[in-house]
């Protein structure tokens, strides 16, 4: 489809409403991460590591979710959320690695929603395997490029199918919390609260269910990146808001209600949908037919409201003089062609990469999480400026106290989150990052400027050598994928 190289006028944007924020915030974080909870907690924990797990998680991931409401508001000129909040705090060369980072993780976990479809359709097609055989990919690559037409159709077409289908995915995810909460057995769960054999200590346990919990809520942020089309700027904000906490309470009562249905050493022996396997356990096969129909969907849907925000962010980039000027491209329907199509050529050759990972659904979760931290540490760092420098609020000095106190908190658990995620996947990180500056420099020579300044350069060699860094640990067999 012929595209244009400039963004439409104004008034041909197509603007969404409250509701259809709200419904793409919890589309978007609402997808395979919870149907995946019970085995990936089991494997790390029990109930009281849970519990704790879960308290942190939702707090830090609400001080977030307070950051790009404040941020909204505090920056209405800002468009695309993540990426613009990094390269207004801290220049355009971090702006632009939030930009790609963010960009690389979504299509990174878009990757995860096809191995989990066809490693729940595996278990009476054999020959899908786990989700990572040649039949699989292949299978999984027809509904790519199925995607990418029906989202270069228009935006507002594939928002209105997006509110559709997150209402019909919530539908088997609130019946298997209802059942699993009919069937509990005391016992049972009485059982797990300490977890299965061989975890460490609960700090341990803990700390190893940071990442998946970084996954699942991935999408908390997605308003703000669709903040160009609102109808109204405050409905930013709040749609951020309401849609994280519906989400939240689904993600904790779905991981809480397992540990009283199976021991916990047989719920991480599932296989995935884990979720499947325990619903199975309390009700009968029908149980898992439901779940695996709600996976499904609620991957499907996922999936397009992630492909969305991956675009819309190389495009405003693009748009900013920060990604090459191709990337400008839209169709008649306001959809960023080019980077559309960038976004799912990626998701293609990171769907054959899995071929070639030891656990294909763990590996591309994990290093989702893992791509996301820097987008998201930097966001929170510029919100914590903000109220530090007081820019803004001179004007508007309501709410300083109360949102620096977010911006502390918000910074510090997203540096926890690093931490939790161990040399390894801040190493595989490091190797997507650095060449995405040869992107960087694209856009700077079209612009006839100087390529690096010496703050730039000063960053530039620490990708590089982090780069190099995750080479050699893959080389040496200290890291694998």
């Amino acid at each position: 489809m012929a595209g244009t190289d400039t963004a439409p006028p104004a008034s041909t944007v197509q603007k969404l409403s409250f509701l259809t924020m709200t419904s793409m915030v919890v589309g978007s974080m609402i997808g395979a991460g919870v149907f995946s909870l019970p085995r990936r907690f089991a494997q790390e924990t029990g109930v009281v590591g849970a519990l704790i797990a879960w308290t942190i998680a939702g707090a830090g991931m609400l001080m977030l979710a307070f950051v790009f409401q404040t941020l909204a508001v505090r920056k209405p000129g800002l468009d695309a959320g993540v990426y613009a909040y990094a390269k207004a705090g801290f220049g355009e060369y971090l702006g632009f690695f939030s930009a790609f980072g963010y960009w690389a993780s979504a299509c990174v976990g878009n990757v995860t929603y096809w191995v989990l479809i066809m490693s729940t359709v595996g278990a009476v097609v054999p020959g899908l395997g786990d989700g990572d055989t040649w039949l699989s990919i292949v299978l999984s690559t027809v509904g790519v490029w199925v995607f990418f037409y029906l989202i270069q159709r228009g935006v507002k077409d594939a928002a209105v199918v997006n509110r559709i289908v997150t209402i019909a995915k919530l539908v088997p995810i609130l019946v298997f919390v209802l059942l699993a909460l009919f069937a509990l057995d005391p016992g049972v769960f009485a059982d797990n609260l300490r977890g299965g054999t061989g975890m460490g200590s609960l700090f341990e346990q803990v700390k190893g269910t940071m990442l998946v919990t970084v996954f699942v809520f991935l999408g908390v942020e997605g308003a703000s990146v669709y903040s160009r089309h609102a109808k109204r700027r405050q409905d930013v904000g709040r749609a951020t808001v309401l849609g994280f906490l519906a989400v939240f309470a689904v993600f904790a009562s779905v991981t809480i209600v397992s540990y009283g249905i199976l021991p916990s050493d047989e719920i991480a022996a599932l296989r995935q949908p884990s979720m499947g396997g325990v619903l199975e356990a309390a009700v009968g096969e029908w149980g898992k037919v439901l779940v695996s129909i709600g996976l499904i969907v609620s991957v499907l849907g996922a999936y397009l409201a992630w492909t969305l925000m991956a675009a819309e962010v190389l495009y405003v980039a693009a748009q900013d003089d920060d990604m090459p000027r191709f990337l400008r491209r839209t169709t008649a329907g306001d959809v960023p062609f080019a980077a559309l199509l960038l976004t799912t050529a990626l998701i293609q050759v990171v769907l054959v990469v899995t071929y070639f990972s030891e656990d294909a659904f763990n590996f591309a979760l994990d290093l989702t999480s893992a791509l996301s931290l820097i987008p998201f540490l930097l966001a929170a760092a510029y919100a914590l400026k903000l109220a530090v420098t007081r820019d803004t609020y001179r004007e508007q000095p309501r709410g300083w106290g109360r949102e620096l106190t977010v911006g502390v908190l918000a910074v510090a658990y997203t540096i926890f989150l690093l931490f939790a995620a161990g040399p390894k996947f801040l190493l595989v990180s490091f190797i997507v990052y650095a060449p995405a500056t040869l992107l960087f420099v694209l856009a700077r020579r079209e612009q006839g400027r100087q390529l690096f300044s010496g703050r730039e350069l000063v960053i530039l060699a620490v990708s590089v050598i982090g780069a190099v860094a995750g080479i050699t640990a893959l080389a040496t067999g200290w890291i694998s994928i």
